[in-house]
This record gives structure tokens, C-alpha cells and sequence, in this order.
């Protein structure tokens, strides 16, 4: 175990936090983690968040973005290769990746985040036909966690960076479930809640990125559900919304501390009771986009990570749609 020193550290010192994997910096007041090069400030001028397909009546082919530093409305960005909803999408620092949906697919795709333009075909493909599946992400492997049809157990992962590789078998959640949504810190992965065969979970399980191997249980969300739409930074993981009974559309946000083990705590609500909406990252925020309320919603709210209280407005996306709650992505999440 590492004992901290009994001196104040001096501006400009440098440590590895063991927790997580990070090297980080003094700055006279806190320890902070030092960023590389390659940071969302230099490719987009802030942590740029993209949402991708949904059902708007039709199904939709749309991909949009905005400046998740900012406030606004969400700007076109280009199109899937195919409209569907149900995608699940993950990142790295540099591109944006979508998988499955429904229609069922196992369809790959990709676009490069600090562009524009259409998405372009990965040249690989998820094991099996796949939709409503969790997904998340490290700065190098993308990960999709259960899903439909039938609902299924099996965790399975792609090397962000390549193109033309199927995914691998990783291992497999506690329990087999879709509707299931994901996030990440640099080391850890968390899958949130979910259903199978009318039963809601209440589920949080857990999966060490850079290894292989079987989930293992986190803890437990406050009220079972699914559709709950779920965000990171590298120290905390935050849920909100879902379907949690009969009906019954919770605006409630909840969050957890992704190095530890344990239940989550109260955040506070989302501005409305949403389920099956998109999520994006910063460092510092999460916003939620869209989702069912119960009728299709367009508006966008967001809440600052570190502080803990109610969500405030964001912006509008373009067009009101649902089932879209795995696929926002972003060059700034938490699993970076």
C-alpha cells in the first residue's frame, strides 16, 4: 500500500496515481493528470460529442455533433452508412466507431471525430447480429456488452485504430441482458442496468479493460431499469433517467466512484423522466440528448461531474428521437 507524504508537495511535482494508471501533476492546489499532446482542446477546440441514428418515426441514418465545453444546439456531421436505431457507439481520442442496431446487424463503422462527413465501413464486424447492446471504451479497445436478440451475456472487443478485424470474445456479463448502457474510466469498465424477459436489473458489473475475462459485480443502482443513459469521467461514472417500472419514466440521476466498489448514491434529475437517451463526455460533463419522455424529445441537458445537484438545459438536437442510448461518443470520455 502507498502511504501518502507527510510534506505539502510543491507546485510542478509529479506522481503515478496507481488507481488510475495516470500521471499526474501539482499545481499548487491539487493533483491533476498530465495530458498529452493529443488532447480534444487541440483536434476540436473542446471535448466534441456525436450522436448517431435513433428512431424519429422512421428510422434515422443522422450523425450530428457539438462542443461539449459550450452550450448549443447539435450541427450535422454526416450520415451512418445505413438508418437504423439500437447502435452502440464508442471512441478513442481521434475516431468514432458505431456497431449493430436494428434492423439487426453486425455492421462496423467509423468516422474520424475532428472532421466532418459520412461514417465509412470499419471492414469488420461484432461476433453476431447485434442491437440494444452496452458498449464503452479505453483509449485503444472498444468494447459492446450484451444486447438483442434474445438478449445475451457476451462481452466482446476491436482495436479502435485498425479496420478489417472482427471482434474478439472478451468474457461474459454476470447476467445476460439488453438494453443495458456502459462507461469507462482509463482502467475500468461498468455496464449499468438492463432487462431480459420482463425482468429490470439492478446490476452494475464490472470488467478490467486490458485484460480478458468474465464481469465481475460492481453494486447495485438505485431502482432497477433499463434505457438508463449513462457518462463518465476518469474518476466518476453518472446515470441517468430509464425505464423503472410499469409506466414509470425516472428523472432521477445517480452516479458512482469508478475506482471503488459499491452502490450508487443520488446526483439529482434530469430537467424531465427520459429513457433510451444519448449520452456524451467531457472531463467535466455529461450531457443527455433526446430520448423517450414518453413521446420523443429533442432537448439536451447536462451536469457538471465533480459537484452533484440538478441537470440544466443544454441545447436541442436536431430532430426529436429515442432508442439511441449507447450511441454517443466523444474525444473526451472518461475512459481516455
Amino acid at each position: 500500500m502507498e502511504y501518502p507524504s507527510l510534506d505539502k508537495p510543491t507546485a510542478g511535482a509529479t506522481r503515478f496515481n496507481t488507481d488510475s494508471s495516470q500521471l499526474e501533476i501539482y499545481d499548487g492546489n491539487q493533483w491533476t493528470g498530465v495530458q498529452s499532446g493529443l488532447t480534444p482542446d487541440l483536434q476540436t477546440g473542446g471535448t466534441r460529442g456525436l450522436f448517431a441514428g435513433g428512431d424519429t418515426g422512421p428510422y434515422d441514418d443522422t450523425i450530428e455533433y457539438v462542443n461539449i465545453d459550450s452550450t448549443g444546439n447539435y450541427i450535422d456531421f454526416g450520415n451512418l452508412t445505413s438508418a437504423r436505431s439500437y447502435v452502440a457507439g464508442c471512441a478513442s481520442r481521434t475516431r468514432g466507431l458505431w456497431a449493430g442496431g436494428d434492423p439487426a446487424t453486425d455492421i462496423m463503422e467509423y468516422v474520424t471525430i475532428s472532421s466532418t462527413g459520412n461514417s465509412i465501413d470499419f471492414s469488420g464486424n461484432l461476433l453476431a447480429n447485434k442491437w440494444a447492446a452496452a458498449s464503452l471504451a479505453s483509449s485503444t479497445r472498444g468494447f459492446w456488452l450484451g444486447g438483442a436478440p434474445g438478449g445475451d451475456n457476451v462481452i466482446q472487443f476491436t482495436t479502435i485504430a485498425t479496420t478489417g478485424i472482427n471482434c474478439t470474445d472478451f468474457g461474459d456479463l454476470t447476467v445476460a441482458r439488453r438494453d443495458c448502457q456502459g462507461c469507462a474510466s482509463p482502467t475500468r469498465g461498468l455496464v449499468v442496468g438492463g432487462y431480459e424477459s420482463s425482468t429490470r436489473y439492478n446490476t452494475i458489473d464490472y470488467i478490467t479493460m486490458s485484460s480478458t475475462g468474465n464481469a465481475a459485480d460492481f453494486g447495485d443502482i438505485l431502482t432497477a431499469g433499463y434505457g438508463i443513459s449513462t457518462g463518465s469521467n476518469a474518476v466518476r461514472g453518472v446515470f441517468g433517467g430509464g425505464y423503472v417500472s410499469p409506466g414509470a419514466i425516472s428523472n432521477v440521476i445517480q452516479y458512482v466512484e469508478l475506482a471503488s466498489l459499491g452502490n450508487s448514491v443520488d446526483f439529482g434529475d434530469l430537467t424531465v423522466g427520459r429513457q433510451r437517451s444519448g449520452t456524451n463526455a467531457s472531463p467535466t460533463r455529461v450531457v443527455f440528448g433526446c430520448g423517450l419522455t414518453p413521446s420523443n424529445s429533442n432537448v439536451c441537458d447536462y451536469v457538471q461531474i465533480a459537484s452533484t445537484g440538478n441537470a440544466t438545459d443544454f441545447g436541442d438536437n436536431q430532430a426529436q428521437r429515442h432508442d439511441m442510448a449507447n450511441a454517443g461518443v466523444s474525444n473526451g470520455h472518461g475512459g481516455l
